[in-house]
């Protein structure tokens, strides 16, 4: 899949994953790795900034499995911003399907 393509919509992705419940890092990773290629790396510098932006708050979880692992909980500005990014993605989406089928689907 192209690169500019998933870097485009990785926030939105992130964000709709943690719309229900909190989520860790790699639980993300592996999540959209399940629709697309996503490297592990990528999603951690995304959740520091979607961190310092005030999207998520974060807190430790024991795990039996390991270190305790860091969990990211969607704050209600969080919520605000997915639902803004569902409605962009939704008309873009909708404008890219009929460009493509006027240019090529004729």
């Amino acid at each position: 899949m192209n690169v500019q393509f998933k870097k485009g919509v990785l926030d939105l992705c992130v964000l709709a994953l943690t719309a229900w419940e909190d989520r860790y890092g790699y639980e993300l990773a592996v999540s959209m790795s399940a629709k697309f290629e996503v490297a592990v790396g990528s999603v951690y510098p995304l959740l520091s900034r979607l961190t310092q932006e005030g999207y998520f708050s974060t807190y430790l979880r024991e795990s039996s499995e390991g270190p305790p692992r860091k969990y990211y909980k969607l704050t209600p500005q969080g919520h605000t911003h997915l639902m803004e990014l569902i409605r962009e993605w939704r008309s873009f989406s909708i404008a890219v399907d009929e460009i493509i089928k006027e240019g090529v689907e004729r």
